[in-house]
């Protein structure tokens, strides 16, 4: 697929994430999207998709190092369409303490913390504690509109593979709540911008159903 296409929706390459799937979700939903890591590309682009899985300080060397972090940061700033999906989401607050304190992009205030390992499993019992790593399927409450959440039911399911979680200390930007053990930020909105600890990308109807709104929010529709 040319990149030069009207509403192209570049997913960001930095060598981390499920970029084929996202890409492959896009071209069943019928709107032109490309894996890149190119500045000139990206800068083509009417919609960006951040999305990732790994190690935070990866994820950030890995974007210094390919010099995506200004483009990106310049991007959300111009409250461009962006969509953020788990790691993707995760850094664009301060810091995380995965294997010590690192530091994200900064655009947001808030940390990344990791699930405590007794976090009680109501469904199992007394005395039983549920998993870390989050992983599978789990309810997502819609805390406030936007446009990638139309249609979507308040509670409606997603996939989740994460052990670590999003503190925003701007509580307005939450834009969905999910309960694992404890209540946490599984989503936020600001602007143009949405990004998710969930995955779209395998979280099937509800899933193509937000990527869905994610692409007509960047055609203008």
């Amino acid at each position: 697929m040319r990149l030069c296409g009207e509403n192209m929706i570049v997913i960001i390459d930095y060598g981390m994430g499920n970029l084929r799937s996202v890409e492959k979700a896009f071209h069943k939903l019928g709107f032109p999207a490309q894996v890149s890591s190119s500045r000139a590309e990206i800068e083509k682009a009417e919609g960006m998709v951040l999305p990732g899985v790994g190690a935070f300080a990866d994820c950030v060397k890995n974007l210094n190092g390919l010099g995506l972090i200004e483009p990106i940061t310049e991007w959300i700033k111009a409250d461009r369409p962006f969509l953020g999906i788990c790691l993707g989401y995760q850094i664009l607050f301060e810091e995380s303490e995965e294997f010590g304190p690192s530091k994200g992009l900064g655009i947001f205030k808030g940390r990344v913390k990791k699930f405590p390992e007794n976090l009680p499993d109501p469904q199992t019992g007394p005395g039983a504690f549920l998993k870390v790593p989050h992983m599978g399927w789990n309810q997502v409450k819609i805390l406030k509109d936007h446009p990638v959440l139309q249609g979507i039911p308040s509670g409606a399911s997603f996939y989740f593979v994460h052990s670590y979680f999003v503190e925003p200390l701007d509580k307005n930007l939450v834009a969905t709540e999910t309960d694992y053990g404890t209540a946490f930020a599984s989503g936020i909105a600001s602007g143009n911008l949405f990004a998710s600890q969930f995955h779209p990308e395998k979280s099937q109807a509800n899933g193509l159903a937000l990527l869905k709104n994610f692409g007509r929010m960047v055609a203008g529709r």
